[in-house]
């Protein structure tokens, strides 16, 4: 009679079991969130969606101005309430991002939003005596964390954190697909996008960068530029969606907390790519508020970063491009 190695059946089989892999394809989940929509495309052995609206809306309980139930809603009534990790891991970064920007990004500037009316509240009369009234209430250092509370000089302070929340946001999902194994994935949530592996078809994410055409309703969309990107983060910030009129003079959201008005200057578009869309998405925000020379001597010296400028050059018709080397060498040539 032969004998037979057990030990050794046992190895073979268990080594043959490890191997098989269950089947996976391509999902595409999509839908509304955060006042925007979003698309998620990932390769998994099964859909995840209902699982990955859980935690958008856990999220959104966090950091939406939107919610009247939110963490942050309640921090600007000034009542009661104990911070979660969302906030605070938002609330870390803005302070890290406002102080390399010289607070060109401030999530404090909320007071000064709604009164111009892109905010959470209706917009106000504005004059010059309104705008330095809500001055005294923007500023970081009007406001910081101690323990699992936040601390405010002022009731009057405000927080807004849409600048950063819908990059952040992105992050929550593209970590949660990480963490179930996902290698192959692209997380787009109102036009910040994340990304890692491959597309359906095998190669980079392909992803545009709209030219900054005056369009608020999204009807006239043209592209700018392509870029390809393996393993990274994109957003981007311009005024060419979010604005209005006003006896012919064009106001658009984002809003500069050192002089309490509306930006004006060259700058059209600011598109950053970093290793997380969090970062990118206040990079992004902040380049607009500094302008074309102050944005590319910081995103010069700052490590991982990349960013792509469309402004208006000296005749007011033409766009020109400006780009880090590195954000050049994604772009898909023709």
């Amino acid at each position: 009679m032969q004998k037979i190695n057990i030990s050794l059946l046992l190895v073979i089989v268990i080594s043959i079991s490890s191997c098989t892999k269950k089947p996976t394809k391509f999902f595409n989940n999509e839908g509304l969130i955060f006042g925007t929509t979003y698309h998620i495309i990932y390769e998994n052995d099964k859909d995840v969606h209902d699982a990955i609206r859980g935690k958008m809306n856990e999220f959104n309980l966090s950091l939406s101005t939107y919610d009247s139930t939110s963490v942050i809603s309640k921090i600007n009534r000034n009542e009661d309430v104990e911070l979660d990790d969302y906030f605070i891991t938002v609330f870390n970064k803005a302070v890290e991002i406002s102080g390399k920007t010289n607070g060109a990004f401030d999530i404090t500037v909320a007071p000064l939003v709604n009164a111009w009316g892109f905010g959470f509240s209706k917009r106000d009369s504005i004059s010059s005596e309104l705008i330095d009234s809500l001055l005294q209430f923007v500023g970081m250092d009007h406001v910081h964390i101690s323990g699992e509370k936040v601390v405010k000089v002022n009731p009057g302070v405000m927080l807004d954190a849409s600048a950063i929340a819908k990059g952040y946001g992105v992050d929550v999902i593209a970590d949660y697909l990480e963490s179930i194994r996902v290698i192959n994935y692209l997380v787009e949530i109102g036009g910040e996008i994340r990304v890692r592996g491959h597309n359906m078809r095998g190669i980079s994410w392909h992803v545009g960068i709209d030219k900054p055409i005056d369009d608020p309703k999204v009807l006239h969309r043209e592209l700018q530029e392509i870029i390809e990107i393996t393993d990274g983060a994109l957003a981007s910030s311009g005024n060419y969606r979010n604005f209005y009129i006003k006896a012919g003079k064009k106001y658009a959201h984002t809003i500069d907390p050192k002089t309490g008005y509306p930006i004006q200057h060259e700058l059209l578009s600011t598109s950053v790519i970093a290793s997380d869309c969090m970062t990118a998405d206040a990079y992004a925000t902040a380049f607009m508020v500094l302008g074309l020379k102050r944005a590319k001597e910081i995103v010069e010296k700052t490590p991982n970063l990349e960013a792509y400028f469309i402004y208006r050059g000296e005749d007011s018709d033409t766009l020109s491009v400006l780009y880090t080397v590195g954000f050049g060498k994604l772009i898909v040539k023709e």
